[in-house]
């Protein structure tokens, strides 16, 4: 298994040692199984996105804190995007009036995530779609009123969402002016 989701498992033990916490000290708090921790620590399994989550809740500890440490990508702690290598990017035939303009995507291991510039016309048109990812959305200007599953919530400029893309989802724009947002895609 790679290092960086070995150095993960290493650094879970390391933290959970830290706090004085057993095995069965954090899988309670984080609702998992004391085998899964024991997986995880010992570099035989990765967590999902949420079980992450709540393991490093059940730490006690800051995400900064957790990740403090652990291995950079290519020795570095930052990666960078120019705007020249954004391309703009089609991601459905029907959608009518939605323009996703790529910014940034990586794969870290088994993490990956990708960065768009969601720019949604006035009147615009698309069913609800489903993607294998966590999804962030944060409004730049405009609002839009996101469906998730049976539920609308109206985001306006300076709001943003977090949301799991498989529940099926659509922005909406009941307004007059273009809606642009920055959409991040955490893929696991």
């Amino acid at each position: 298994m790679d290092d960086y989701l070995i150095g993960i498992g290493k650094r879970i033990k390391e933290i959970r040692r830290g706090n004085k916490k057993t095995i069965s000290d954090v899988a309670i708090q984080a609702g998992v199984t004391a085998g899964l921790i024991s997986r995880i620590e010992n570099g035989r399994t990765i967590p999902s996105l949420p079980v992450f989550l709540k393991i490093v809740g059940a730490l006690e500890t800051e995400m900064i804190d957790f990740f403090d440490g652990m291995p950079k990508v290519n020795g570095h702690n930052f990666l960078v995007s120019r705007k020249e290598e954004q391309t703009i990017i089609e991601k459905e035939d029907e959608a009518i009036g939605f323009t996703y303009n790529y910014i940034f995507g990586k794969q870290l291991n088994s993490v990956g995530f990708e960065s768009v510039l969601l720019e949604v016309q006035p009147n615009s048109e698309r069913e609800k779609v489903i993607t294998d990812a966590f999804e962030f959305k944060y409004i730049l200007t405009g609002e839009c009123a996101y469906v998730i599953g049976d539920q609308e919530v109206l985001l306006k400029e300076g709001d943003s969402i977090f949301f799991d893309g498989r529940i099926p989802h659509v922005p909406i724009n009941r307004g007059k002016v273009p809606s642009k947002m920055l959409v991040v895609y955490f893929f696991i």
